[in-house]
């Protein structure tokens, strides 16, 4: 037992078992907004799973969040100013970690989201989402995407081992960031076990409650530009002009924070004339997602980038039906679990919502499938297979001394 007067908690952690391992976790976010969704709830999850997965290591977080609980066998470190804000973290990230790092004598560094210290002299590994601050350049502040650009680069080709979250962003991180292949390596999310079908009697409950209608469309995820929720309220607006008779009570439920350049989404809505018809309810706590997955009658994610798709797998972890863009890291998530379309075809993605309304044979196939699909992911696993990275970095570094 160990007395961490620094972060001002108790944490049991073994000193004289197995090496060291320092997580870079400022990015985590407890917060009820959209900045605990992505990278975040990544982060979350690992610091959850990592002790479970491996005892023998030991593990600090360095983390700001003050509603983080380190679980048995971690122990915290926070800073002495919140790094909530880019800039105190990117200064937390390249002056104190270092210093921090050593001090704490950690044999192996994550850097869990993108960018490890530059002056770090444990070996690193890092996790990397996506490229879309390359990719999709515009998204993003110009300040913040050249930090990415160049400190993600340079972080991947320094680390011993990069961890890509799906194979298409591995492929990303090999052609476009120049990382030699045998150094990157894919460690899929997980889908928390909470995500299941729930009793019809409490999502009826909860339907009530919201004042949801009976049939409904969702949409879950941050509220930007790259998420194509505009494509999907087009699409929406075709499908219920084209198709009156058979679908006069449908709805669209779009959820999520609101991220950046959300604002042409409400106006849109208000625009087509459809506000009685689409709901904009805005961010969705972590605690009731399940609940809104399993009210809705099919999920629709058009995104045209992701380097994983997490709201998609929790759809098909609560048995309802998923549209997703047949693109990126989004076919490779829901296999043959799900139906893939173009997130530029207008068209073509109101079709396919159409067949999935309609047809109730279709939807129980998709449903089944997605059940058996998600099966296949778990924090779990991708706490162990990051441990088994830690370990292969340890084993390089014993056998160079």
């Amino acid at each position: 037992m160990c007395i961490d007067s620094y972060c001002g908690i108790i944490c049991p952690v073994d000193t004289a078992n197995g090496f060291h391992v320092g997580l870079s976790a400022h990015l985590l976010s407890l917060e009820e907004n959209y900045r605990s969704a992505g990278a975040s709830w990544y982060i979350y999850n690992l610091l959850c799973h990592l002790p479970a997965a491996d005892p023998d290591l030991r593990y600090t977080a360095f983390l700001y969040e003050p509603r983080f609980s380190p679980r048995p066998g971690m122990r915290v470190r926070r800073p002495r100013w919140s790094t909530a804000t880019p800039w105190k973290r990117i200064a937390w990230e390249q002056v104190a970690a270092p210093v921090a790092s050593r001090r704490e004598g950690v044999d192996v560094f994550h850097a869990m989201a993108f960018v490890a210290p530059v002056m770090v002299q444990s070996p690193t590994v890092i996790t990397i989402f996506d490229l879309s601050f390359l990719l999709f350049p515009t998204a993003f502040k110009a300040i913040n995407r050249l930090y990415l650009r160049a400190m993600t680069q340079f972080s991947a080709r320094r680390a011993r081992r990069v961890i890509a979250i799906s194979e298409h962003t591995r492929q990303d991180v090999i052609v476009r960031l120049g990382v030699p292949a045998e150094r990157v390596q894919t460690v899929y999310c997980g889908v928390d076990p909470s995500f299941h079908p729930l009793p019809p009697a409490r999502v009826e409950a909860f339907r009530q409650r919201k004042g949801l209608p009976e049939r409904f469309i969702l949409f879950l995820g941050t509220l930007e530009p790259r998420k194509n929720v505009s494509r999907l309220i087009d699409a929406f607006a075709f499908l219920v002009a084209s198709s009156p008779g058979d679908l006069t009570n449908l709805h669209l439920v779009v959820a999520g924070g609101k991220g950046w350049f959300f604002e042409s989404i409400f106006a849109q809505v208000q625009e087509l004339g459809l506000t009685k018809r689409i709901h904009l309810v805005g961010y969705v706590p972590e605690g009731e997602k399940r609940l809104w997955y399993n009210a809705a009658t099919c999920f629709c994610y058009p995104s045209r980038y992701e380097g994983f798709g997490l709201p998609p797998l929790e759809a098909m972890a609560c048995g309802i039906p998923v549209i997703v863009s047949n693109t990126s890291s989004l076919p490779e998530v829901v296999g043959n679990a799900g139906v893939t379309v173009s997130p530029e075809d207008t068209p073509a993605l109101s079709e396919a919502l159409r067949r999935v309304l309609t047809d109730g044979t279709l939807r129980a196939e998709l449903s089944e499938k997605g059940l058996e699909r998600a099966r296949h992911f778990s924090w779990d696993r991708a706490a162990r297979q990051t441990t088994t990275i830690y370990r292969q970095i340890w084993d390089q570094v014993r056998q160079e001394k």
